[in-house]
């Protein structure tokens, strides 16, 4: 077997900004200077270490900051995301289903910190939630990764069309369709449709939106809201009509429900406009008063080293 070949996909050095661009500082406070100048350090320190260990492996290595790249991530035979769970879904984007992803969450929060400082500000740092290391761990996890002893895991994603035309982006958590201005009203129609051509009631809302999530995102966002949390591997989607206004007892079964592998949900977008979030406020794509969305399972998956805690248990 040849040489091989990892992109560390980096999640930017300055992403913790606290001064002005005059050199003043936004805060008077010294303790949340201390503690931004601290995030960007241990971030700025873990970016170095995971280069150091790459350096020592019999492999060849690039690395990217994730501003500086848009296009599909080719030719490489692991991608190694540094930052959190924004740079890895960011990653997520550019890859298709034959390379793997391992994240590193490169400035966990520091649960001591939290206790010492909840009282003043929110000294939360980095989730991580699908990042199986760390600096802790990176090292014996790479290894293991690269002997063939821990193997990926398979996230099933969400493919979504307009106007029959399929968007070159795949979500990983979850989709967000809502008017521009947040506290305008989104009007839509949506039915569920199976393979069979039958199809669920149409749905007639004026909500603040609609959100679509895959088993991934359905402990995020959809949670929240709350919707339920799925097995992680399953390959079936969660919807949730936002907020809706003045629905008939008849529908409110319909706001909330699933979406099956072999089933779509289709939209039609009654509003000016609207744009459809993925994964968070980036990409973005414009829909229009007459737009057709449908949205399915049916999307190549993500090859993924999940953290333990995420691996489905063996019986």
């Amino acid at each position: 077997m040849g040489r091989r070949r990892v992109l560390l996909f980096l999640k930017s050095l300055d992403a913790y900004p606290f001064h002005q661009s005059n050199g003043a500082s936004r805060s008077t406070n010294p303790k949340v200077l201390h503690y931004l100048n601290d995030r960007s350090r241990v971030h700025k320190d873990a970016v170095e270490f995971c280069k150091s260990i790459l350096q020592r492996k019999s492999i060849d290595w690039d690395a990217t900051f994730r501003s500086n790249l848009s296009r599909p991530i080719q030719n490489v035979d692991l991608v190694v995301t540094v930052g959190g769970d924004g740079t890895l879904l960011q990653a997520s984007h550019l890859l298709d289903d034959s390379i793997p992803l391992l994240g590193v969450n490169s400035d966990p929060t520091q649960p001591q910190e939290v206790k010492e400082l909840g009282d003043e500000f929110d000294a939360t740092r980095s989730t991580g939630y699908l990042c199986a290391a760390t600096v802790k761990n990176f090292e014996q996890i790479l290894s293991n990764i690269l002997e063939g002893q821990r193997t990926p895991s398979e996230l099933s994603r969400m493919s979504i069309c307009v106007n029959s035309m399929p968007l070159s982006t795949y979500a990983l958590n979850d989709i967000l369709i809502a008017d521009p201005c947040p506290a305008s009203a989104s009007r839509f129609s949506f039915r569920i449709r199976n393979d069979s051509q039958s199809s669920s009631p149409l749905v007639n809302c004026r909500s603040s939106g609609l959100r679509v999530s895959t088993a991934t995102g359905s402990s995020a966002a959809m949670l929240s809201a709350g919707g339920f949390p799925m097995p992680i591997l399953s390959k079936d989607l969660q919807y949730m009509v936002r907020e809706p206004i003045s629905q008939e007892a008849t529908h409110l079964s319909l706001m909330h429900g699933t979406i099956k592998p072999k089933q779509s949900m289709d939209i039609d977008w009654y509003t000016k406009d609207g744009l459809i979030f993925i994964d968070g406020s980036r990409p973005v794509h414009p829909v229009h008063h007459g737009d057709t969305i449908q949205v399915s399972s049916r999307a190549p998956g993500l090859k993924i080293f999940l953290p333990n805690h995420l691996l489905p248990s063996k019986i």
